[in-house]
């Protein structure tokens, strides 16, 4: 069931983990380049998510489509990476261009450097494995930040290392925007019973500048908040206003504690009269048969991942 893990657990660092939740998830393959870690570097627009994405189009599960988008979004956010451990995510000079607002680890890091200059770089790599993009920290899904760093482009990973130059997040972010935009429409399209024909907002330039505006993540969601309820998208009082990732599970399970349903294994889960059709299950279903899909269509585009 498990699409991610905790990245502090050292027994989730195994082959099965990164396989069968950080690549499919969060790493879509790229399938670009001749060997199998190269391959498995993440790229925007994934032609394996996008083979997927295209299948649950048609799909009137609304669930499945929601959870495909997903891992689309992160191939635009996390392209260049692997959802492995492997040399492709070993990288150096990484460094943010844009200032980041109110986050500790970055004005450390900020202050760190300042003393110790380039041996920073070999002190995170001798802490932070080469894995997904925790070398990078969490520069690439900052939708706002301006930053760069130095990669081994080489095919056999000779340590030939290649500045990315700038990567502009906003225009990363806003082009995966446009593009989930357009899925979003083309999925009403088709399955006109999700259309809410009470609205008709035009102006999604404004959604894209709020999405990516400088600020704290908790400053965002606030002006997020207020920016829908001036769009009059939602209301003040609409309780979706506010994310609650416990919903799924209380309505699936009558027995539903947080301390008891947060364990890696819950024992002893009771199912509530309407489990079968409850959107936790309906989930549930959906993550079973993206696992399966993405296996077979990397196969059938060339990449078969051993599990």
């Amino acid at each position: 069931m498990a699409t991610c893990h905790s990245y502090s657990r050292i027994k989730t660092f195994n082959y099965n983990s990164m396989t069968g939740n950080t690549t499919p998830f969060h790493f879509v393959p790229g399938l670009k380049g001749e060997s199998f870690p190269k391959k498995l570097r993440c790229a925007e627009k994934s032609p394996v998510i996008t083979t997927i994405l295209n299948e649950a189009l048609d799909d009137e599960n609304l669930i499945k489509f929601g959870l495909v988008l997903h891992p689309y979004m992160d191939t635009f956010s996390h392209q260049g990476f692997s959802g492995l451990l492997s040399k492709v995510n070993d990288i150096k000079n990484c460094y943010a261009i844009s200032k980041i607002p109110g986050t500790f680890l970055n004005y450390f890091i900020k202050i760190f450097k300042s003393f110790l200059k380039n041996k920073f770089d070999s002190l995170l790599d001798s802490a932070m494995p080469a894995y997904g993009h925790g070398q990078a920290m969490d520069y690439p899904d900052l939708p706002f930040l301006s930053w760069s760093y130095e990669y081994d482009y080489s095919e056999e990973f000779r340590e030939d290392y290649r500045s990315t130059g700038v990567i502009e997040n906003p225009e990363r972010y806003k082009r995966a925007f446009s593009n989930v935009k357009k899925y979003l429409l083309d999925y009403l399209n088709r399955h006109p019973e999700y259309r809410d024909n009470d609205i008709s907002f035009k102006d999604f330039a404004v959604l894209f500048d709020n999405l990516t505006s400088q600020d704290t993540d908790n400053e965002r969601i606030k002006k997020w908040r207020e920016t829908l309820i001036k769009a009059w998208l939602f209301k003040k009082s609409d309780t979706a206003l506010f994310y609650n990732k416990d919903v799924w599970l209380k309505e699936a399970f009558t027995n539903y504690e947080k301390e008891k349903f947060d364990k890696r294994k819950v024992n002893g889960a009771i199912l509530a009269a309407n489990f079968s059709t409850s959107n936790w299950y309906r989930y549930y279903l959906a993550v079973k048969w993206y696992k399966e899909r993405f296996f077979t269509v990397c196969k059938e585009q060339g990449l078969t991942i051993p599990r």
